[in-house]
């Protein structure tokens, strides 16, 4: 047995801490040999960007400049051969630095979800003319947006918005999207249609074309700057080989897309966890009946903070190992075997439904226990404490993860496989038919 050596003091290990020290290294081992390497090309961005994160929620500025910095330093070209300028990142790297990403500001992993969801979509393309047209655009640093959910009355399966010919024959959209994240920052749209034949596709748009007008109006309570609100596309004309039907599309983006949410929440969680202990650590004021005269020293509190801190920890491997799925269903998409990629579908869709509804409970229970580690000053509004809740809630409500348990219930139970794609709109139209 090997004992530790009673004169050690582990107190000099966590003078000055930062990314590369003992306590960094207590959210687990990076996901390869070269992540730290990798890592390290992004870490100064992600400083700069931290630094004003709070300033920016406090006085809603959107984060044009901060995703200007993260183009320049390729981290939206991240999976993109290195052909292509890009660094060849694997799922896991790239999912660990969302993490990091979205404990500087939660906001522009966010933004970016749809642009790395399309990556995948070009990774995997079969169509080299389309797949060389579109990696060179990502190559110069062009990002693709978010324009599928439509609100208030349209229905359920299929979309409103639409392309049609006009009098000249070409091809035109038409409609409007209710979270369009991304889509104000992008220089193209990646839009949910219904198409010539009445079925159910996309097509990439022009976010600058004539026609196309996205407003900034996301009323949500949480990730307040991604400019999740609607986008109008009004007889935009698009090309017939930027128009995707759902068949053609990457078969693991229900998983993808909900595993990069929560890569976001356990990045809420690192901030939050820096930002609480930075607080206890400070405190000076404190209770006539708490356990020490100072919070840093009260085993009631530090309890707190090794909770939330643990919640967090729990949470990032699980997202890793999620990660991990996605990338079995990446490899087996670039193979011929249709059995083997539908089974590593199957898997990274149950993995996920598995992973959402244990991290979500477990930072939202953090991001409401966090408060009881301080007084009342914590609610103070300059703090900011709040947006860690505000936005892991919000991530949390974007795919209901009330349905997951029962999901992977059913294939534990009934061998049930789970569903790969979900819509969402208006009953009605579903109970005329």
């Amino acid at each position: 047995m090997t004992h530790l050596n009673p004169e050690f003091n582990f107190t000099n290990l966590y003078v000055k801490t930062d990314q590369h020290s003992l306590i960094g290294q207590l959210w687990g081992n990076p996901p390869s040999e070269r992540y730290e390497e990798l890592a390290r090309q992004f870490r100064p961005t992600f400083l700069k960007i931290k630094q004003g994160a709070l300033h920016r929620e406090q006085q809603h500025i959107l984060p044009h400049e901060q995703l200007q910095w993260l183009k320049q330093v390729g981290f939206t070209r991240l999976r993109l051969p290195k052909t292509y300028g890009g660094a060849d990142a694997t799922i896991p790297e790239l999912f660990a630095l969302l993490v990091e990403l979205a404990e500087a500001d939660a906001n522009l992993p966010q933004i970016l979800r749809v642009h790395f969801g399309f990556s995948e979509e070009l990774l995997l393309s079969k169509d080299e003319v389309f797949k060389h047209k579109w990696l060179q655009r990502l190559a110069n640093n062009e990002v693709v947006g978010s324009g599928w959910s439509e609100g208030g009355n349209e229905p359920q399966q299929q979309f409103k918005t639409h392309i049609y010919k006009d009098d000249q024959g070409r091809l035109k959209v038409s409609g409007k999207k209710y979270y369009t994240t991304g889509s104000l920052f992008a220089d193209w749209v990646d839009v949910g249609i219904t198409d010539l034949q009445g079925q159910s596709a996309s097509v990439l748009v022009n976010r600058h074309h004539e026609g196309v007008s996205i407003v900034d109006d996301w009323n949500g309570f949480g990730q307040q700057l991604t400019a999740s609100g609607s986008a109008i596309f009004h007889a935009v004309h698009v090309e017939e080989t930027d128009v995707l039907p759902d068949a053609v599309r990457f078969k693991y983006s229900a998983a993808y897309y909900q595993l990069v949410q929560l890569a976001i929440i356990v990045g809420l969680g690192r901030g939050l966890t820096q930002q609480l202990s930075q607080a206890v650590q400070k405190r000076t004021r404190n209770y006539s009946h708490a356990n020490a005269n100072y919070s840093r020293d009260d085993a009631q509190v530090l309890q707190v903070v090794g909770k939330v801190r643990s919640a967090t920890y729990t949470s990032g491997v699980i997202v890793e190992k999620s990660a991990q799925a996605l990338q079995r269903a990446f490899i087996a998409g670039l193979a011929t075997d249709l059995q083997a990629e539908a089974e590593q579908n199957a898997l990274v869709e149950l993995e996920t439904a598995q992973a959402q509804t244990i991290v979500t409970d477990l930072l939202l229970n953090a991001s409401t226990i966090a408060f009881d580690a301080l007084g009342a000053s914590a609610i103070d509004k300059k703090n900011g404490l709040d947006r860690y809740w505000r936005n892991i809630r919000t991530l949390a409500s974007h795919n209901p993860r009330i349905y997951k348990d029962r999901i992977v219930g059913d294939f534990s139970v009934n061998g049930t496989l789970p569903p790969y794609q979900w819509r969402i709109g208006h009953i009605e139209s579903l109970k005329a038919s």
